[in-house]
């Protein structure tokens, strides 16, 4: 791979070139300061304040990047205070061109000159090519900073992008809010690609070009093409894999990764282990409840069932993330075997008759939960330019297990005897989970590579524990971020493991009936997801999303209550897509900011932020599915307003705690 610094010198344009960052100052900077620290000369506050006013400076100097930083978002606007009149400045020059042209083009309209109209359209072209040079320059400069913190951050174990963040991005004289929203260069590419249109050959006697059919607009000049393929893969692709990726908290990290380390076919074999666990966890829901009562126990005794698994991944994350240290083709042959081995305990506990060896079945299930390791391999093995799309598939892989597992467990609905083996809609889901995970792990055995590994993979998390002690100014919006993290899985797990109980009580629905109102609820993940961050995400600041998803959250939550003597099932469904879906919005922007205020060497090794995020949703999902259980000994008739209510004092905390923490959410 070409170095940055070669890349920049060889593609800068010559009469700006007094304008590019000067990288290989800022490189030779960060060293200096490295051999400082080592040698004792400067104190940690002395660097930071030198690296800020150098940076300003280089700043200042590279002022026309802050239209990508402006569409790439939180991880690149701060560097752009004192660069918005140079880049309006810029952006003016163009705008003033465009006018000049349409006045001339007005003119030629009326009185039209074949001649006249070729030369004003190659002036428009050549405009064209002028705002794609100026784009360029800006992701150059764009990149050459962005590398500079990152290689800052990774040499000093300090994540200085937070610091820089909260004293550029929120200045009270910042002209931030305007070029985020990028108006401006929206208007720009607007009216050159309307006038550029207008004056191509016009169909019929339109008036106007906004009366025409819309095939008008169809044939473009290619410049315009260009223009707008890179605004739409800025404000919408990029946008939505990234929402995803943050979603995912897998680390995006400037390190280049070992091309020897990256196997595709492994990396499908990751994301089908991640869809597989999903389904796993998610085909039992609708029958736990018929299943817990085939055996002796009560109904409600279902979230004992369904929380086992959660029980035991408590433990399996933490044991599974340590591993991924050393290996990653072995953890996932042993969860696969144990995965196998707890269906097969699963499906059999009904002719066996035994609860304890369901739920047995179940906690080796958990045991199997290799979803840290999942995570890991997207962040160490895959390569830069396709990790956001790993990063994507693993949220996308997740989403679609989550719906697909209900929905199976509808169709299984038969009964008949195979030997002494029963097969019914209780013990299916268990047989078809178990032939899957062998079925897998033949094809691991088979087809994964196991990667290289770098020397320093193993002792690599002792750094990210010591870390852990640097970053006491983040503490608490950490804390509060884990705490909005737990109230949304305590919310959604509540909904989805007492569905069956619930809608059967009041509604008297059939697994079926279950199966496909929870898929319905699965279904939704993608397409909101993609809403909010191919467009939402440009609309609203993410602490403002947050905000707004909690108190959406709340609401739902306060709908589902049943205060009447009959509870509908239009209420039932509303309140729950409600919470579902403000929950799934919530936990996509609470995860982004999560991993902005998490250091970056908190991104891999054993104690990484997926492992923290884990452990906190595994957590509310234990205590959501006890509290079902204990309910449960009040009544069926008790059981939706009892588990609402600690869902309800949860949520009412985390917006107070989001309100106290506000102002430090970036």
């Amino acid at each position: 791979m070409v170095n940055f610094g070669k890349k920049l010198m060889a593609n800068r344009v010559q009469e700006w070139e007094k304008y590019y960052i000067n990288y290989k100052l800022m490189k030779k900077k960060v060293k200096q300061y490295v051999q400082q620290m080592e040698q004792g000369g400067k104190e940690r506050c002395h660097v930071l304040k030198e690296f800020s006013r150098t940076l300003d400076d280089q700043v200042w100097i590279s002022s026309g990047f802050l239209f990508i930083l402006a569409y790439f978002g939180q991880d690149y606007f701060e560097f752009i205070e004192k660069t918005v009149l140079f880049f309006l400045e810029q952006q003016g020059i163009i705008a003033h061109r465009i006018q000049e042209l349409g006045e001339e083009r007005t003119l030629l309209l009326e009185q039209p000159v074949i001649s006249k109209m070729s030369e004003l359209r190659e002036a428009y072209i050549e405009v064209g090519h002028d705002l794609l040079k100026l784009l360029r320059f800006v992701d150059m400069n764009a990149t050459g900073i962005r590398k500079i913190l990152k290689k800052f951050d990774k040499r000093f174990g300090y994540k200085f992008t937070d610091y820089y963040i909260s004293t550029r991005s929120n200045h009270p004289y910042s002209q931030l809010q305007q070029v985020f929203k990028h108006v401006g260069i929206a208007a720009v590419v607007g009216a050159l690609s309307h006038n550029l249109a207008e004056i191509q050959e016009r169909q019929g006697s339109y008036p106007s070009l906004y009366d025409q059919p819309s095939t008008a607009m169809m044939v473009q000049d290619p410049v315009i093409y260009l223009i707008q393929e890179s605004v739409d893969k800025l404000t919408h692709s990029t946008n939505f894999l990234k929402f995803l990726g943050q979603h995912a908290l897998i680390h995006e990290g400037e390190e280049q990764v070992d091309e020897r380390r990256y196997h595709f076919v492994s990396l499908l074999s990751n994301l089908v282990n991640t869809f597989l666990y999903m389904v796993n966890t998610y085909i039992i829901v609708p029958t736990a409840d018929d299943y817990s009562m085939s055996l002796g126990a009560a109904a409600t005794v279902c979230g004992i069932i369904i929380g086992s698994m959660a029980v035991a991944q408590v433990f399996s994350s933490v044991y599974f993330s340590a591993w991924s240290n050393k290996s990653y083709f072995r953890p996932l042959v042993f969860s696969s075997i144990v995965l196998f081995l707890g269906n097969t305990l699963y499906a059999l506990a009904y002719d066996l008759n035994s609860l304890t060896i369901l739920l047995i079945g179940r906690l080796l299930c958990g045991m199997g939960s290799a979803r840290a390791v999942n995570r890991r391999y997207i962040s160490d093995c895959v390569p830069n330019e396709i990790r956001m799309k790993a990063s994507a598939g693993f949220v996308s892989a997740s989403a679609l297990g989550m719906a697909c597992g209900p929905a199976l467990a509808g169709l299984l609905q038969t009964n008949f005897k195979l030997y002494r083996l029963t097969i019914n809609q209780d013990t299916l889901p268990g047989w078809v989970m178990a032939f899957a995970w062998l079925a897998y792990l033949i094809w691991l055995w088979i087809s994964f590579k196991e990667p290289v590994r770098n020397t320093d993979d193993v002792v690599l998390w002792l750094a990210k524990l010591s870390n852990l002690v640097k970053q006491l100014p983040t503490v608490l919006v950490l804390q509060v971020q884990l705490l909005i993290y737990f109230m949304l899985k305590y919310s959604m797990e509540i909904l989805l493991s007492e569905s069956s109980v619930v809608s059967g009580y009041y509604f008297g629905w059939s697994t079926g009936q279950v199966a496909i109102f929870l898929a319905v609820l699965g279904l939704t993940v993608l397409p909101i997801n993609a809403i909010v961050g191919t467009y939402i995400s440009n609309m609203f600041e993410e602490r403002q999303i947050l905000l707004g998803s909690e108190i959406l959250v709340l609401f739902g939550i306060l709908l589902s209550f049943k205060v009447t003597g009959t509870y509908a099932v239009p209420q039932y469904v509303g309140s729950a897509l409600i919470t579902f879906v403000a929950a799934e919005v919530l936990e996509g922007v609470n995860l982004a900011l999560l991993s902005q205020v998490m250091s970056s060497r908190l991104a891999r090794g054993t104690y990484n932020g997926g492992l923290l995020s884990t452990e906190a949703g595994t957590l509310a999902r234990v205590v959501a599915d006890g509290t079902i259980t204990l309910a449960g000994y009040l009544g069926e008739s008790w059981l939706l307003n009892v588990t609402l209510l600690p869902s309800l004092l949860i949520c009412v905390g985390s917006i107070a705690a989001t309100l106290l923490t506000y102002n430090s959410m970036y």
